[in-house]
């Protein structure tokens, strides 16, 4: 049987604003718990809640970088549900005016995009079993979380496979982090991902039962639990048995999907008007206003460094894809105006080091000014490019300049022929296999002998002017 995957996307992004959405308490990450409450979030009686103007004005930026229709009028609505991390027993949301619809990134179409409140944290104990004592079971709740802005982006069922959901998350990250209204940390849960999907025959019309995954704190973790559900589902066909809606929870450890609940009906959430705030209208001049603010997001600055820079199109998508690296390479060509070289250092090394080291660009140390005065050592041939990975590893272990630790250590490039002719010559005299193996025409033996005056050298040597001498000796 050949089936088909349809996926749909719910995100939501926490807004980086200094005060939740509907009061003036902190927003500030790892505060002891629940000392940023007030009678607002906490939905004591006689309350009222106030919408955070930088909230909306952050919801409309990102409903103009996904091509989002702007309602000329939104309102908030009571999501009513009991779970002990809300509570006021309801979620301030919006249900049938939300802030943007009918948007598009790339191919992927975006149903919505509405603002609300985050819930609190719930912690749930580890109790320890003694012989003489059964477990005490407990939650405590953190309320610090409650209140903090969201926006919710609903995808349309456009994504054919795991691959392409994870390509749609990178993407929409990027975008908000050039927008600069959200962190997306999702370790701190400043970017949570909900997944829809379902699989059916690839003749069929109709769309399969739909299967809600949950728990996925990582991108990666998102596409995992999308391909182990994708199979799970279709050996389910294959069987002949039917596939059941409900809601499932991704289990990183095992990598697989566990049951967390059936869902055969939708929930009843009973939404109604909001009665504490009123309509809010979008003018146009507001709207104007807030463009004038776009920065330059990532397919534009794509575009611009392909025909302003002249690096090839993969480069710059790669330099692009983070707004702090593109930044850091622009601002390294203030110094070294040498696009090409930078891009490949900053791919290859700086990337390599970032993935190793498990950092973000955030708090990469490495001041572009000092970066670049390295990337001019190795571009004068003062040390090899070999040396020069060294160098970089060293300067950001010790905080050092490039020429400094290269004085250190001695490290500058041997390119004095006279000082490698000596050198050569005492490797010839000690190679006389390879010497006759290269004047036959094996020219593998060469770089026999280039390596051979490296290791003479400590690898100071220049590599070029080594070769071109041994030529020069061997052909005589």
């Amino acid at each position: 049987m050949k089936f088909k995957t349809v996926i749909g996307l719910e995100v939501h992004l926490q807004l980086n604003t200094k005060s939740k959405i509907f009061c003036a308490c902190s927003t500030k990450f790892g505060a002891p718990p629940n000392s940023q409450t007030c009678a607002v979030c906490l939905g004591l009686p006689g309350s009222l809640p106030v919408l955070n103007a930088e909230v909306l004005n952050k919801a409309i930026k990102l409903c103009l970088a996904l091509n989002c229709e702007i309602a000329d009028e939104t309102r908030f609505d009571r999501k009513n549900y009991f779970y002990p991390d809300l509570p006021k027993g309801y979620q301030i949301s919006q249900y049938d005016k939300p802030v943007g619809f009918d948007g598009r990134l790339d191919e992927i179409g975006i149903t919505r995009i509405h603002l609300e409140e985050d819930a609190g944290k719930l912690i749930h104990n580890s109790p320890k079993v003694t012989e003489n004592s059964s477990p005490s079971l407990f939650s405590l709740v953190d309320y610090n979380r409650a209140g903090t802005p969201l926006l919710e982006i609903v995808s349309e069922p456009d994504i054919n496979s795991p691959e392409q959901a994870y390509d749609y998350l990178l993407v929409l990250k990027s975008i908000s982090k050039y927008l600069e209204i959200s962190d997306c940390n999702m370790e701190e849960g400043s970017l949570r991902c909900d997944a829809n999907i379902s699989i059916n025959t690839v003749d069929s019309k109709e769309l399969g039962t739909k299967v809600e995954l949950k728990n996925m704190n990582s991108f990666r973790g998102v596409q995992k639990a999308l391909e182990y559900e994708r199979k799970r589902q279709e050996e389910v066909l294959e069987r002949g048995e039917r596939v059941i809606q409900e809601t499932r929870l991704w289990d990183a450890a095992q990598e697989i999907t566990l049951t967390m609940r059936s869902k055969e009906e939708a929930n009843d959430y009973r939404y109604f008007p909001e009665p504490d705030l009123p309509h809010f209208f979008i003018s146009e001049e507001m709207i104007e206003r807030i463009k004038v603010e776009m920065p330059e997001l990532p397919k534009q600055r794509q575009k611009r460094f392909i025909s302003q820079y002249g690096i090839p199109e993969y480069d710059a998508s790669v330099l692009t894809s983070e707004k702090k690296m593109a930044d850091y390479f622009e601002q390294c060509l203030k110094f070294f105006n040498k696009p090409k070289i930078v891009s490949n250092w900053l791919m290859r090394d700086v990337l390599n080091f970032l993935k190793i080291e498990k950092i973000d660009w955030e708090d990469f140390s490495l001041a572009p000014q000092d970066f670049t005065d390295l990337l001019k050592t190795v571009e004068v041939k003062e040390i090899s490019i070999n040396m020069g990975r060294e160098v970089f590893l060293e300067m950001l272990k010790t905080n050092k300049k490039a020429g400094d630790i290269i004085a250190e250590k001695g490290l500058a490039q041997v390119n004095d022929e006279r000082e490698l002719a000596a050198i050569i010559d005492k490797v010839i005299q000690a190679n006389s296999k390879s010497v006759k193996d290269f004047q036959s025409g094996k020219e593998k033996a060469l770089m026999f002998l280039v390596g051979q005056v490296m290791r003479e050298t400590k690898g100071k040597a220049n590599a070029a002017v080594v070769q071109k001498l041994l030529r020069e000796r061997l052909r005589c």
